[in-house]
């Protein structure tokens, strides 16, 4: 998968779960200050990125992945490729990119 197909499969699980407007959802969106995701909302996207894309997040990871971006990116460090769904070692980290566990995050824009 893509890092769109990924960006627009979030987007619309976030768009159901918490009935908002999909084209208000990008990868700079913060679940919690612009979505006002809480606890159960946020437990219920991990649960779904595990499910649908074979991710293992801990605990410790969840409470880092701040932005929309920065789950898709998590996915995409986690060994989903960009090859058409092709399993495979993770990307090499962004520049600039934060480690987290054995994976990592790039920064959201704007957080230069």
């Amino acid at each position: 998968m893509t890092r769109e197909q990924i960006l627009t499969a979030i987007r619309a699980h976030l768009a159901d779960e918490l009935e908002v407007d999909p084209a208000s959802i990008g990868e700079a969106t913060r679940f919690r200050e612009d979505l006002e995701a809480d606890s159960l909302d946020l437990y219920t996207l991990v649960q779904e990125l595990e499910d649908s894309y074979g991710v293992k997040i801990s605990d410790d990871q969840a409470t880092r992945i701040l932005t929309v971006g920065q789950a898709v990116e998590f996915v995409l460090a986690s060994g989903l490729g960009e090859a058409g769904g092709d399993w495979g070692p993770p990307a090499p980290p962004a520049q600039g990119a934060v480690p987290i566990a054995n994976s990592t995050l790039s920064p959201a824009a704007g957080d230069d």
